[in-house]
């Protein structure tokens, strides 16, 4: 059989990889990818996009709640998780659909099935046993949850992965993580009416954010029923009649319905065959790429999460489309990670751009610190108690802003054109001369003149 011969093989059918592979195909080049699972990876499937529309279900609740301040009278509203699971899958489907489209109509081959790296310009498809020789060989596999210690029990718990296709709903369910996935899973499942525990062995959650963001964010989840479980891990799970038994640390026993793992995610690199033609990773199993996302092994590279850079789909995407102009596009370029926005659907919601101010402080400069805490106004008539957040870092020197952290509704719709102006290297003064836009939380941006350190 003759070997069929591409310029690019893509493995994994994510974010990052389908835009390098749409890219590298609309410059000409003939490109195969391979998607063992389905097409969209984590953020599609099984992180960001369902993630979201979950984190709505949870804020109708919040909605229903409001409405009675406003004058509105709702009686008795029932929230049916099935319906939401299977709408849901209809969205990811539509989504999915779109991205295998999408990838077709630019030229991309793609294949259902796992590929692994055979050669410095090999790729084997293990559904078929074929080889196919590449030219360029893409590595975007993206992570996976980590599952941390081996625990008695462990194979009890559910991760991520898992919880947006649960049976069904679990009105007790304890959490052991404390980023991104942890905090975001506790305030949805909490809003959506279960009792919720977040254990995790550090003091604060969201480890690497502001100090006050992290200090408020923990308040608002406390003042929201969620149960904050500091210095502390889990030991063992057991199942008992009608849910699980859970062992900390401390000796102290829970029985939930569900227990969660979010402690983290690895990057999806068992396997590969990557060891074996040389190519070169870190301690946590992650590819090390240089800023052209150029592996050890000149003729491969690697985008996104598998990378272990910056963890975040517009990054992933970002990095596939510099990959594809540089190498096929004859426009080389490269991402600037230096200054990323990001959103934790939280709630309060969070955006954070820039430097924290423990970072900033870290590194010697002078730093004024301007912040502001209130009620959002919807809440003046509402009656829930809860409190937005702001705060800019700016440099005491040269007046530039450094960092941007917001908490509260629409936070990451904000944090979005902040770091717009970040880019540009705004300055405090340039905030201070922008007119606001009233009545609106974003306008507190803009008028604070009072340092606060």
């Amino acid at each position: 059989m003759t070997q069929r011969e591409v310029d690019l093989f893509v493995i994994g059918g994510g974010s990052g990889g389908v835009r390098a592979g749409r890219i590298a195909a609309q410059h000409g080049a003939k490109v195969m990818m391979a998607e063992e699972y389905r097409m969209g990876g984590t953020c599609v499937i099984r992180g960001c996009v369902p993630k979201k529309l979950f984190v709505y279900a949870g804020r109708f609740a919040h909605d229903i709640d409001d409405m009675a301040g406003f004058g509105w009278r709702v009686s008795a509203p029932e929230f049916d998780w099935l319906t939401l699971v299977a709408n849901k899958d209809k969205e990811i489907a539509r989504l999915e659909g779109i991205y295998k489209r999408n990838a077709e109509a630019a030229g991309v081959e793609i294949v259902a099935s796992r590929a692994v790296v055979a050669g410095p310009n090999r790729v084997r498809i293990l559904e078929t046993g074929e080889e196919v020789a590449a030219r360029h060989i893409l590595l975007a596999t993206g992570a996976h949850p980590a599952l941390g210690p081996q625990i008695p029990g462990c194979e009890l718990a559910i991760t991520s992965n898992e919880a947006f296709n649960l049976p069904r709903f679990p009105d007790r369910i304890l959490i052991q993580g404390a980023g991104y996935i942890a905090v975001e899973f506790a305030g949805l499942f909490r809003a959506l009416g279960a009792e919720v525990t977040l254990v995790y062995r550090g003091d604060k959650v969201l480890r690497g954010f502001d100090m006050e963001v992290r200090e408020h964010l923990e308040a608002e989840m406390t003042r929201a029923g969620i149960k904050l479980v500091s210095g502390k891990t889990l030991t063992s799970i057991e199942a008992i009649s009608g849910g699980k038994r859970v062992v900390l640390s401390d000796g102290s026993e829970l029985e939930v319905d569900e227990v969660m793992l979010a402690i983290g995610r690895i990057p999806s690199t068992r396997n590969l065959g990557l060891e074996a033609v040389g190519v070169a990773l870190d301690e946590l199993g992650a590819v090390v790429v240089d800023a052209h996302s150029r592996t050890s092994v000149p003729s491969i590279y690697a985008v996104g999460d598998i990378t272990n850079r910056i963890n975040l789909t517009p990054v992933a995407i970002r990095e596939g489309h510099a990959f594809a102009d540089t190498v096929f596009g004859n426009k080389p370029w490269t991402v600037d990670h230096s200054l990323v926005a990001t959103a934790v659907f939280s709630e309060p919601e969070i955006g954070t751009v820039g430097c924290t101010e423990e970072a900033a402080r870290a590194a010697g400069r002078p730093v004024d610190i301007y912040k502001t805490s209130f009620r959002p106004l919807k809440a003046t008539l509402s009656g829930r108690e809860t409190r937005s957040f702001m705060k800019l870092i700016v440099d005491g020197e040269t007046d530039q802003v450094l960092g941007v952290h917001i908490m509260g509704e629409a936070a990451g719709e904000m944090i979005q054109l902040a770091a717009v102006a970040m880019g540009l290297k705004a300055t405090k003064a340039d905030f201070d001369r922008t007119i606001a836009v009233h009545p609106t939380a974003a306008e507190e941006l803009v008028t604070l003149r009072t340092k606060a350190s």
